[in-house]
């Protein structure tokens, strides 16, 4: 399918369910409506997934990794099919959207491993006591998952719910609810019925699983509809997880290449159009280095707008978002050395935008763009540049570039973020797993730490009974009491 921007619109036909429409905004052609579920469905939903919790709990736990097996299998072969509609719902080129699907097999297959040895402690007690603990499902799981990397999210926490032996209630963003349901009818028959369900549905359906009788709300998207998510499960009892916005900073020091800062810096702020969650949203550089830094940056900006491949923002709301931001940054005495205008022609299309002279006042520098904008602001010291980045509310990850092992470690002890990244704005270890503060929400929201997010712990403690209880017992208990008092003696 070729690559497309859609816009999305809600209907709401009837009490017990309306449409999701997704349209092309290229020509405003209709690409599919997609029924959103209603309060019944949504009812009937936790009664199913709820009546099918216990045996699933039940379940061996290498049984359930090789069910997670089947569906990554599944998965794999569906790569195609579940691409092209990432790309038509979300605009997200093919290849990209290929390389999230690819992310989410290897997730499961990673928690198909991951869920059999997942495994309690042993307590010092008695010696002629057990002390441990065992990890239990909590129950159902509300899983509801964003649109910007669609299935490489959503499998994280469906993996992880699953081999440890929760049910799913999975809503995938109303942004892409097509490509949300074919995920669903691709991984449920590797799960016995009722194990695995998918409602599609806008923040409607998401308020009613949030208010419902479930036992974990999981959620990645944004701090508003986390806040309100947070909310429902204080008044539920259910377990929240959340990993939400980001307002990312990014600090050069002067001892850097310029050229690669600003390769670094571009790719943290363009890439996938900058709707990733830990997007470099705001760019503090050593004013030693930063004329040749700006100059690299808007090069590298140019050089993405000029080849077009800048993909589309996921719809026309999005894009007047970031435009806004963008205005208000303008208006405050920013410059745009690059980008920062709407292009002609339908389409969500958004340039890669480099602004300049930037302050702390800026919506740009203070909230989530999610869009390819890097802003800039030029400090005179490192412990400067490392006061601002330490600023703001959100808590998600931040980047630092030096050579400087000094300021290396000043920042991982400072920095009031869930994941300190040096010298590479991307990447990490296998299994890696984070807590965002602030804002940005909390919880571990993938790695090992999640199969216990998803999990309740409970403590046994087995002592032995009394010498004198057992008095009346059998010859072979006998035996054994005598066997114990022996022991005792010695």
């Amino acid at each position: 399918m070729p690559t497309t921007a859609t816009e999305v619109t809600t209907s709401r036909e009837s009490a017990e369910g309306s449409g999701i429409t997704i349209r092309d905004p290229r020509t405003g052609e209709v690409l599919w409506t997609v029924p959103e579920a209603g309060p019944a469905a949504v009812t009937q939903a936790v009664e199913v997934a709820r009546s099918a919790a216990g045996d699933w709990a039940a379940t061996a736990p290498a049984e359930r990794g090789a069910a997670l097996r089947t569906a990554a299998k599944a998965l794999d072969a569906a790569a195609e099919e579940l691409a092209g509609l990432n790309a038509s719902e979300t605009g997200r080129p093919v290849q990209e959207a290929l390389a999230g699907i690819a992310a989410g097999v290897s997730t499961l297959e990673q928690y198909a491993e991951l869920g059999p040895v997942h495994r309690g402690h042993s307590l010092r007690g008695n010696r002629l006591a057990s002390d441990y603990t065992v990890a239990e499902p909590r129950g159902v799981a509300v899983l509801l998952t964003p649109w910007n990397d669609p299935v490489a999210v959503a499998c994280g926490l469906i993996g992880a719910a699953l081999v440890t032996g929760n049910t799913v209630i999975h809503k995938p963003s109303e942004r892409c609810p097509r490509l949300g349901e074919a995920l669903g009818e691709v991984l449920a028959p590797a799960f016995p019925p009722g194990v695995f369900l998918t409602l599609s549905g806008g923040a409607d359906v998401g308020a009613l699983l949030s208010q419902a009788e479930v036992d974990v709300l999981a959620h990645v998207g944004s701090s508003a509809s986390g806040a309100r998510i947070a909310r429902a499960g204080a008044l539920t009892g259910a377990h929240v997880i959340r990993e939400n916005g980001g307002n990312d900073p990014l600090l050069v020091d002067r001892d850097v290449d310029p050229a690669w800062a600003a390769e670094q810096a571009a790719i943290g702020a363009f890439s996938n159009s900058g709707q990733i969650c830990v997007a470099v949203e705001r760019i503090y550089v050593h004013e030693a280095i930063a004329a040749e830094f700006c100059a690299a940056l808007e090069a590298e900006a140019a050089l993405r707008n000029s080849n077009g491949t800048v993909a589309p923002l996921v719809d026309l709301r999005m894009r007047d978002e970031v435009h806004a931001q963008v205005t208000d940054a303008l208006n405050q005495g920013a410059r745009v050395v690059e980008g920062g205008v709407l292009p002609d022609g339908q389409g969500s299309f958004y340039p890669a935008t480099v602004l300049l002279d930037c302050t702390g006042q800026m919506q740009v520098m203070t909230e989530e763009t999610f869009g390819p904008v890097a802003p800039v602001q030029v400090v005179k010291t490192f412990d400067d540049g490392l006061r601002l980045a330490c600023s703001g509310k959100y808590g998600l990850a931040a980047t630092v570039l030096t050579g400087n092992m000094a300021h290396v470690q000043q920042a991982v002890a400072s920095l009031p973020v869930g994941t300190v990244k040096i010298n590479e704005v991307f990447g990490g270890a296998p299994g890696g797993a984070a807590q965002p503060r602030g804002e940005s929400g909390h919880g571990f929201g993938y790695g090992p730490e999640l199969l216990d997010e998803f999990s309740q712990v409970k403590v046994v403690h087995i002592a032995a009974p009394p010498a004198a209880a057992m008095r009346g017992a059998g010859p072979e208990e006998s035996a054994g009491d005598e066997a114990i008092e022996e022991q005792d003696q010695q």
